[in-house]
């Protein structure tokens, strides 16, 4: 994907069958990878990814086909390439497997006469002598049970109670990584390394000069990352401020009730924008100097993956880019602000939620309160994170 500035969105279903196709796909859910895909590629029928899907999870033959028709769309497509060499493989398979059934149910060969086994000979004629065979000793000696049978019956006892009680357990540490092996190469190849770069346009500004400590991180993923400064020119804590205390304000315009004012991070101007998020309120305060202007009810880290704590600076911003990390992969996400490393403020599609930690770290908004944050945001634009 290359959005530009001002470039359609696919709708939120458009999106969601393609991001469940992936997901299903990855937990090895193999028949509702099928059916997601199916469904996406109805919707948008000029979707490489979707065909791609199909032939992954199809016959040899209608693999075939579906790799054409993604040929169609791309023919420079590398993957699409790699899963036709994949998919003759398989064709090459199967028809060996036709020609060796084949020859299994035509049996085997019936042996000439000659090869016959001859007759047994016939036992000579006379009376037969019986010859008594001597019993041993130890045969009269009564023996204690035997230990090893009851032993062996209480050790699987205690292996079905194990496997019961532990088989969920066991499932979900080794389903991941079965689920991944079992899907073609050429389906895991864009994932491994997502490049928002590559799939976003950077909102271009002229005023401000990003500090060359950081660089921004080519994959957008959401994972926990240590609290250290992000900036040698900032205080990555919600204390440094040019106000003490925490006051009650109202929003602008009134409304909205009271709220507590944290207080202006030292390095806001007194009539700059700026970002507040709460993290025990699950709230973000838009300011303007000292004015509240609006806020939003959000969701952000969970105790897993916890949002970094710190005053920070909008470093990129993208109108859409592509998201993945460990069992997640979300295309097209909207209004996206990164303000240090992987972290960042975004539109969020796939929950509604909000109110309760359920990020990787991000700080998810409803698509309208990012799109308002998006347009008075601007690189450098102060986020001030606290609890």
């Amino acid at each position: 994907m290359n959005p530009e500035e001002g470039s359609h969105l696919p709708s939120q279903q458009e999106n969601s069958a393609l991001v469940q196709a992936r997901l299903q796909l990855r937990f090895g859910n193999r028949q509702a990878a099928r059916r997601y895909a199916q469904l996406a590629a109805v919707q948008q029928p000029g979707n490489e990814e979707a065909w791609l899907i199909l032939a992954g999870l199809s016959s040899p033959r209608a693999s075939v086909e579906y790799l054409n028709r993604a040929l169609e769309i791309n023919p420079g497509s590398a993957r699409a390439r790699q899963g036709m060499r994949w998919a003759a493989r398989r064709l090459r398979q199967e028809a060996a497997r036709r020609q060796a059934l084949a020859a299994e149910s035509a049996g085997p060969a019936t042996p000439a006469l000659e090869d016959a086994p001859s007759a047994a000979a016939p036992e000579p004629a006379g009376p037969r002598r019986i010859v008594p065979q001597s019993i041993p000793d130890e045969a009269f000696v009564r023996r204690k049970p035997a230990l090893l049978p009851y032993a062996a019956a209480l050790g699987l006892l205690l292996l079905g109670c194990l496997a019961w009680f532990g088989t969920p357990y066991l499932v979900k540490a080794i389903s991941a990584p079965q689920a991944l092996a079992a899907i073609p190469a050429f389906l895991l190849k864009e994932t491994r390394t997502p490049t928002p770069t590559s799939t976003a346009t950077l909102t271009p500004t002229s005023t401000t000069t990003l500090t060359p400590t950081i660089t921004p991180s080519p994959t957008a993923t959401e994972t926990p990352l240590p609290t250290e400064t992000p900036l040698p020119s900032d205080t990555p804590t919600a204390t440094a401020t040019a106000h003490s205390g925490r006051k009650n304000r109202q929003l602008a315009g009134g409304g909205g009730g009271d709220y507590n004012f944290p207080g202006r991070p030292a390095q806001v101007g007194a009539d700059e924008f700026w970002v507040d998020v709460d993290l025990s309120q699950q709230r973000v305060y838009a300011y303007q100097g000292d004015t509240l202007l609006n806020s939003f009810l959000v969701s952000t880290g969970t105790w897993a993956t916890p949002t970094v704590v710190g005053t920070f600076k909008i470093y990129v911003r993208y109108r859409a880019a592509d998201m993945s990390g460990p069992g997640y992969y979300l295309p097209n996400v909207p209004y996206v602000m990164y303000f240090y490393k992987g972290y960042g403020l975004h539109g969020t599609y796939w929950h509604n939620n909000f109110g309760t930690p359920m990020s990787h770290g991000c700080v998810n908004l409803r698509t309208s309160d990012a799109a308002w944050v998006f347009e008075r945001a601007r690189i450098g634009t102060i986020v001030n994170v606290h609890r």
